[in-house]
């Protein structure tokens, strides 16, 4: 199975715009890919049933057609950790089973784009996190940095976690989520000294929202060269 796991520093730092990026700039590298979110809280109603922006987003981003249960197969009304979300739902969240789905999506030309759901430790059950469902794909990871005061200890703590998991860090995305950003060439540089995957992008503001520019903000040669 080939493909990233894409997790955060927290939520809201940028991680779709990052995976969708990333399913656009492997495209045009000549890669199929397909984004899957296995998990997504603060869904919507609609006529065919709870969907959440973040998957449509990776879903209309895909390679190929690929129905919105594939793309999302746990979607959970409360805008909350996914434990919470799960509970209010009446369900608990099964990693094992989790895992096995998103297995059962990869094919052999194919890479995975996996959005993960919050930051590396959110609950996902009494016994699971987004940590585990990682660990159970072992794909390499992707952390998303939102460039603020306190990421730089956000981002090392991640890093560490994710190392600590014995999963590897491909690399990190730097994300602007705000408009103005103190030191933000100083904290990059920091972190370009502290975290042991390289950097292979930096997005700047854009409200969160994906533009057909962030895809070119991302050099997915260093992704492919680490395997």
């Amino acid at each position: 199975m080939r493909g990233w796991f894409v997790t955060g520093t927290d939520t809201g730092v940028g991680k779709t715009v990052v995976a969708v990026s990333l399913l656009h700039a492997l495209r045009q590298s000549g890669i199929p890919a397909i984004g899957v979110k296995p998990v997504a809280a603060g869904c919507m109603h609609t006529a065919g049933g709870w969907r959440n922006d973040d998957a449509l987003a990776l879903q209309a981003a895909s390679a190929r057609a690929i129905a919105y249960s594939d793309v999302n197969p746990v979607a959970l009304p409360a805008p909350a950790s996914p434990h919470l979300a799960a509970a209010e739902a009446g369900i608990e969240i099964d990693c094992s089973r989790l895992i096995r789905h998103v297995q059962g999506l990869a094919t052999a030309d194919e890479c995975l784009v996996v959005e993960g759901a919050g930051g590396w430790r959110v609950p996902l059950s009494s016994g699971h996190t987004m940590a585990n469902l990682a660990a159970g794909l072992g794909l390499p990871v992707v952390l998303v940095v939102a460039i603020r005061l306190g990421c730089l200890n956000h981002a090392v703590l991640s890093s560490e976690a994710i190392v600590g998991d014995g999963l590897r860090l491909a690399g990190w995305v730097a994300v602007q989520t705000e408009a103005d950003v103190p030191r933000l060439d100083e904290q990059i540089a920091t972190l370009d000294a502290r975290l042991p995957g390289p950097r292979f992008g930096t997005i700047p503001w854009q409200g969160l929202s994906f533009s057909g520019d962030a895809c070119n903000r991302l050099d997915v040669s260093v992704l492919l060269a680490g395997g």
